[in-house]
């Protein structure tokens, strides 16, 4: 599904979400003031819109930290059919559709919107390892093939020096794991969505989970005071007198 459908139906559960949340605080704001005589119809007023004004501020947050992370830390936006983030080497990984195989590439050799097989470009990757300057991995060289079908098929085996580009193809796990003996590196490879979401997130992510939330918790907080205030100045209630 490419990113314009996800943020229109995103956009469509938001909006219905904001209509409840209107009606359930524009309600609870009128049974609190329903004795205030002044200031009591602006108060539900501002309760009514409140849900909306949260939605479009979680829009602006999203479209923000989507520029941020597109432009400066080279991952993706959160939203849409692929998953890609730079890892501690300054290589890249990518994985559309699909999170269970990926790219391993050089984004100083090729971008993610142009991705090709070379000899720092890695493709169907399934697991991978990262030990300072290599990149360990297991392909399966018939990932299109199985694009969307349960599969762990792997049929070989790499290790990517990053420093000069160049790659080792090996044919089985025990070449692999020798190979990772002379280098002085202990083999522990991961599945590569594994890998993604290690690195994925950083301060950044709670940076903008502060930002998401704070406005909106602070205006709950003066939406609330204000109907307090009011109730502190409503009309006593009316007592009925027994019959006589």
């Amino acid at each position: 599904m490419g990113l314009g459908f996800v943020l229109i139906f995103w956009a469509v559960i938001g909006l219905i979400l904001s209509g409840i949340g209107a009606l359930f605080l524009g309600g609870a704001t009128w049974f609190f003031t329903r004795r205030v005589v002044k200031g009591r119809l602006l108060v539900i007023v501002a309760a009514s819109l409140f849900p909306f004004a949260c939605f479009a501020w979680g829009g602006v947050v999203f479209v923000f930290q989507a520029i941020v992370s597109e432009l400066f830390l080279h991952r993706d936006a959160g939203l849409g059919d692929a998953w890609r983030c730079t890892l501690p080497n300054g290589y890249e990984i990518l994985m559309i559709d699909v999170t269970d195989q990926g790219w391993v590439y050089n984004p100083k050799t090729g971008t993610s919107g142009a991705v090709s097989e070379r000899e720092d470009s890695v493709a169907g990757v399934r697991l991978l390892q990262i030990s300072g300057p290599y990149l360990l991995g297991a392909v399966d060289r018939n990932a299109f093939e199985h694009l969307g079908k349960e599969s762990n098929a792997v049929d070989s085996y790499f290790i990517l020096d990053t420093r000069s580009g160049e790659r080792k193809t090996l044919q089985d796990y025990d070449a692999l794991s020798d190979a990772a003996v002379q280098l002085g590196i202990q083999l522990n490879l991961e599945p590569i969505e594994t890998v993604y979401f290690t690195y994925r997130s950083s301060w950044f992510d709670v940076f903008v989970g502060v930002l998401f939330f704070a406005p909106p918790v602070g205006g709950f907080l003066l939406l609330v005071r204000w109907v307090a205030k009011l109730r502190r100045k409503q009309a006593p209630a009316t007592k009925r007198l027994p019959p006589q």
